[in-house]
């Protein structure tokens, strides 16, 4: 049930956000993070789920401790005082923005708090909250070293603690910290190709997020079980899945491939290389879920209830989604 007071935290969520992304001093940015902080937290609480209530502080914690950070650097680079470590400051300041969105390595909070959390909850995680800290990581982008060495730690660890997990949230989870390697990455020379990376991950993150909502799974057996009713979702499940990881030809290939593009452009060769190899770690545990959701078939089993087959609202989604690659690169020319 849609309680009322959640529309109010919804709209101040999003007033956050915005202020954030259209001030034109560092102290309303962190204003518009502050009221976006005390916006989500109510909606992550609920009385009669305790872990809710956990993950929820979990989050507040970390994003204060964040953003008291922020505010401190933010007070010392105006005050001009230590002009000689104003670069060590600035380093300090991106470190709170990457905090906030959960970059490795200061990613700790964060797969716990999406273990913690509803659905709809981990699609705002996953994407709205994501939006604040990358706008302001766009205004300060002077530091390409620490950036390629924070993407290269989202990448490894992504893809080496994602392998051994069951939950789909902290599978999403470990997924959004290795795209946030390559969404870093693609505002170090472009930042329209971020907004691309940003968009079409998105719409992936909406698709699958709406399936598993549906269904009612968060882990992976009770995936393989929902999905052996229905075949037409386990064919759109797994699309989705390879699309997520970048697989050609789905929509997922489209912002790394301009990514890709971009960097080599501008001679970021070993970088390009480390990316792409340390990508096809978080692809090998996409393939074998896959792999598994297409080999397992216990219908010996199936007590659950079907989805209905006319779910009209995921298919029309889902077929955008696949085939936007083809839409994109035929209407509108762009490669």
């Amino acid at each position: 049930m849609f309680n009322i007071y959640k529309l109010l935290f919804y709209i101040t969520l999003m007033i956050g956000t915005l202020i954030t992304i259209s001030s034109y001093s560092w102290l309303g940015m962190w204003m518009g993070l502050e009221i976006n902080l005390l916006s989500i937290i109510p909606l992550f609480s609920n009385s009669k789920n305790m872990l809710n209530n956990e993950a929820a502080l979990k989050y507040f914690i970390t994003q204060a401790l964040a953003s008291t950070i922020m505010l401190f650097m933010i007070i010392i680079l105006s005050s001009n005082m230590f002009k000689s470590w104003e670069n060590s400051f600035n380093m300090i300041l991106n470190s709170s923005l990457l905090t906030k969105m959960g970059a490795a390595p200061f990613h700790f909070w964060f797969p716990e708090v999406m273990e913690g959390i509803n659905w709809m909850n981990c699609l705002i995680l996953l994407t709205w909250q994501k939006i604040a800290p990358f706008i302001l990581i766009i205004n300060n982008n002077n530091m390409t070293l620490f950036i390629s060495i924070i993407i290269i730690f989202s990448m490894l660890i992504s893809g080496i603690l994602g392998i051994n997990q069951t939950s789909l949230r902290k599978i999403l989870a470990y997924s959004s910290i290795n795209h946030i390697g390559w969404m870093l990455s693609s505002i170090l020379y472009l930042e329209s190709i971020w907004m691309i990376y940003f968009l079409t991950y998105s719409i992936i993150s909406i698709n699958m997020i709406l399936m598993f909502y549906k269904m009612n799974v968060f882990m992976l057996n009770q995936l393989f079980l929902k999905l052996n009713n229905n075949p037409m979702l386990k064919m759109f499940f797994i699309m989705n899945f390879l699309s997520l990881g970048g697989l050609p030809p789905f929509l997922g290939f489209m912002p790394k491939w301009l990514t890709i593009q971009t960097l080599i452009e501008n001679n970021m060769f070993l970088l390009t290389f480390l990316m792409v190899i340390m990508t096809l770690i978080t692809l090998y545990f996409y393939i074998r879920v896959t792999f598994t959701t297409l080999m397992i078939n216990m219908n010996e089993l199936n007590i659950y209830n079907q989805i209905q087959n006319k779910n009209w609202l995921i298919l029309i989604f889902n077929f955008l989604s696949l085939l936007g690659l083809l839409f994109v690169t035929l209407i509108f020319n762009i490669f």
